[in-house]
């Protein structure tokens, strides 16, 4: 990561994580308060297929307010119905940031097999004035900041039975947006993965610097 600190530096550039998770209608198993001896039973239809697929993106910037942003990618279970997102939709989340970011981004994100197509390593050399893209290690959720939005969500999710995938959708966008007004939940995602974001703008075309 030091180098995409020193290009980001060296731009004036939000450094972006993008990470995917998903979400089908079997909640995710919380705790709460019972009787002794009588565990609580939330009835929910799980057998039902469908998911709601989430890519978000967290985006930093040494001295500036951070953002997050999302896409979701709904599998309603239909025969022919694409699973997870096509790189088009990729694509459209990486201008859709760059338009609301208004600035040059280095891009991360990991190895899977739709961000290493070549449509999408056309579109960055296309666009590599404001545009650089970093793979980072496979199997690394450690180091993505997006996991602990995840996480925050998944929370909020915790034994929520919802009635269908549009219910489900609703929810997930309702509990998102109110992630992306909050800057500070979106910095407090950036300490545990121990990357810094202290670099300093340089104030020449040839000065950078990157602790």
């Amino acid at each position: 990561m030091a180098a995409g600190k020193r290009i980001a530096a060296h731009l004036g550039a939000h450094i972006c994580f993008e990470e995917e998770t998903g979400q089908g209608l079997r909640p995710p198993k919380g705790r709460t308060w019972a009787p002794h001896g009588q565990r609580p039973v939330v009835r929910v239809r799980g057998r039902n297929r469908g998911r709601v697929n989430i890519a978000g993106v967290a985006c930093y910037r040494a001295g500036h307010q951070s953002h997050f942003f999302f896409k979701l990618h709904v599998w309603r279970g239909r025969r022919g119905e694409p699973k997870t997102f096509s790189w088009r939709q990729y694509r459209d989340l990486i201008v859709m940031t760059h338009v609301q970011l208004g600035t040059p981004m280095v891009w991360c994100w990991d190895n899977l097999n739709v961000h290493l197509v070549k449509e999408l390593a056309d579109s960055a050399e296309e666009h590599k004035d404001w545009l650089r893209i970093f793979q980072m290690p496979s199997y690394a959720p450690e180091l993505h900041p997006a996991e602990g939005i995840w996480s925050l969500l998944k929370r909020h999710l915790a034994d929520f039975a919802a009635a269908d995938l549009a219910h489900l959708t609703r929810v997930i966008k309702r509990k998102l947006k109110k992630i992306q007004y909050r800057p500070h939940l979106i910095d407090g995602c950036l300490p545990p993965t121990g990357l810094i974001m202290d670099y300093d703008a340089p104030r020449s075309s040839d000065s950078t610097s990157s602790t």
